[in-house]
């Protein structure tokens, strides 16, 4: 998807992007023409984010390709899909690589670049995806790692405020409060697999980025978190 080359139409929008997300995330409307509902296959809605992040990156390095109308539409319909999306798995065996929550990460973090103002929200949407309590399947390929990667990516943009890289993680506090005894349901598995990923991400850093500001803030507010279950952590 790297390779996708997006020539430009009038207003400075590309025209690749529109096409694909003509059927965004899937969405098609009812005779009416009020109501959207999902596209039927599974594919159209996962791989859509995937689109995005070619398009937006272009965009990042030729400014005004994009209109920044475009960008937020874009965005209000991954925000739409992303925390709702029911089929999260990583592989099918027919289907091959699926990757909704992946896919869907890696589209946050390049609409941080596109959309700086959005970088608090755009922390809350991977929260309200991690602890989506609609879901039949635990993370296997590596679906924790490109969220901490992504979550990241996000919080390493200039300009963040300390509570701005912080609250987000009230929307995961509260979905795990009143946790009884007994086996963790997959939601909340999939949570604190998160939330590992998202602690190592903070103290080790990118490769190409390093360590995020307001690393030491959040990653204390993971431990607390973590330390729900993992009762033995310093």
């Amino acid at each position: 998807m790297g390779g996708v080359h997006a020539p430009r139409e009038s207003g400075g929008e590309s025209a690749v992007a529109p096409r694909c997300l003509g059927r965004s995330f899937g969405e098609k409307q009812n005779e009416d023409n009020r109501h959207k509902t999902p596209h039927p296959e599974v594919q159209a809605r996962t791989f859509a984010p995937l689109v995005l992040c070619s398009v937006l990156t272009r965009g990042h390095t030729v400014p005004g390709l994009i209109s920044k109308e475009a960008a937020e539409r874009w965005y209000a319909e991954l925000s739409a899909w992303y925390p709702a999306e029911h089929d999260t798995r990583g592989w099918d065996d027919s289907l091959g690589w699926l990757h909704a929550v992946a896919h869907g990460a890696d589209a946050t973090a390049a609409f941080a670049k596109a959309l700086p103002h959005r970088r608090a929200e755009l922390l809350e949407l991977c929260a309200l995806r991690m602890t989506s309590a609609q879901v039949d399947y635990r993370y296997a390929q590596s679906e924790d790692a490109r969220l901490a990667r992504a979550l990241t990516r996000i919080l390493q943009a200039p300009g963040l405020k300390h509570e701005q890289a912080t609250d987000w993680l009230t929307v995961v506090a509260k979905a795990l409060d009143g946790g009884g005894t007994g086996p963790l349901p997959i939601w909340a598995f999939n949570t604190f697999a998160t939330l590992q990923s998202r602690h190592v991400h903070l103290t080790r850093g990118l490769a190409d980025e390093g360590v995020p500001p307001h690393a030491e803030a959040v990653a204390a507010r993971t431990a607390d978190l973590l330390r729900l279950t993992y009762r033995w952590l310093a």
